[in-house]
């Protein structure tokens, strides 16, 4: 047992989706037999607040209230565990005891980096958190949108009972028959293919900074350039990372590439798709449909074009939303924290 006076003061900043409890419960376990001391607060995102995507007078991104809104939580705190919490060089200058920063995403945007290393605090993140999860809703959009079930239930519910659904000119091909294309090869685009590969579907790939290993190759994945992926898919998904090189990486030229007939399938950030382009594509009948869960802007305006479009299936940025991403997430930090502690190098660190 720990016998120091002073208690390691753990202040968890969470929300209705990163749960404080979690991750509490997974450092206590994690930590056990140290003198800890925890402080929570819980925003009340998603339901009463919306983050803020970009600020101009601040240097993070994706992140609720405003630096000051935390300054007195995190005044005596060792360790800080936050979601959606922004951390500047201000923020730090009222933390004086704080030496570890873990984020329960898979990117920083939301801390100052560079302040955190001129003040000598180590942060760490949570990487593939959401990958399985974002992987399965993949999959799943891209059933919805090619079998018609939104569609299908909007029929019945609707007591309009559609029977053209089972007519060959509207009925949905299966995935056996679909050349699937996946764009961004990481923890998502990998998971995507392991998911699809049983149902039989052709894989091509694209991601200039990722080789095929021999088990994708066994499992008959053929690594692309992104021209040839997007004019031999029937459907193309989209899971790179938003980089500036990827920003409208899908514009208007890729989206004319594409077969006449094809799908897309956006679960990663809006930034990457050109949505003025794929609208019209998709009213023209160039592409049959879409599946989105991410928009640029976002929430898109509710009087776009793109949303009464009847070929799209549609989701509000909730591909990443399991259960299991949250536990997941709260292993991963207190794993990191207790490594970090001990001496040695965290499995996450931000750099």
């Amino acid at each position: 047992m720990d016998t120091t006076t002073r208690p390691l003061i753990i202040g968890i900043i969470g929300d209705g989706f990163m749960q404080p409890r979690f991750f509490e419960e997974a450092l206590k376990e994690r930590l056990a037999g140290r003198n800890l001391l925890f402080r929570r607060m819980q925003l009340d995102w998603p339901l009463k607040v919306q983050s803020t995507k970009r600020d101009p007078l601040l240097p993070v991104a994706e992140f609720v209230g405003q630096p000051e809104d935390y300054f007195a939580f995190l005044a005596d705190l060792d360790v800080l565990v936050t979601h959606l919490a922004p951390v500047t060089a201000t923020s730090l200058s009222h933390a004086p005891n704080l030496r570890i920063i873990a984020v329960s995403r898979g990117g920083p945007v939301n801390i100052e980096m560079p302040a955190a290393r001129d003040y000598g605090v180590t942060v760490v993140n949570t990487p593939g958190r959401n990958a399985s999860a974002v992987a399965e809703f993949t999959v799943a959009s891209l059933l919805a949108e090619t079998r018609n079930l939104i569609r299908g239930h909007l029929s019945v519910a609707s007591g309009d009972f559609r029977r053209d659904f089972y007519h060959y000119d509207h009925a949905g091909p299966e995935l056996r028959e679909l050349t699937v294309g996946i764009v961004g090869y990481g923890d998502i685009g990998t998971r995507v293919a392991r998911l699809l590969h049983p149902f039989g579907c052709p894989l091509l790939i694209y991601d200039p900074f990722k080789e095929l290993n021999e088990e994708d190759r066994q499992r008959g994945l053929e690594k692309v350039e992104l021209d040839d992926l997007l004019r031999r898919s029937d459907v193309v998904t989209l899971h790179p990372r938003v980089t500036p090189q990827s920003k409208g990486m899908i514009g208007r030229a890729q989206i004319e590439m594409m077969k006449p007939g094809a799908y897309i399938v956006n679960t990663t950030r809006g930034q990457v798709l050109a949505y003025e382009a794929l609208y019209e594509a998709l009213a023209r009948g160039h592409l049959k449909g879409a599946a989105l869960d991410t928009f640029d802007p976002e929430p898109p305006p509710p009087d776009w074009p793109l949303l009464r479009l009847p070929n799209v299936t549609l989701s509000p940025h909730i591909a990443g939303a399991s259960r299991y991403s949250i536990t997941k997430a709260a292993r991963m930090i207190a794993e990191d924290i207790a490594r970090i502690l001990g001496g040695d190098a965290p499995l996450h660190p931000c750099k």
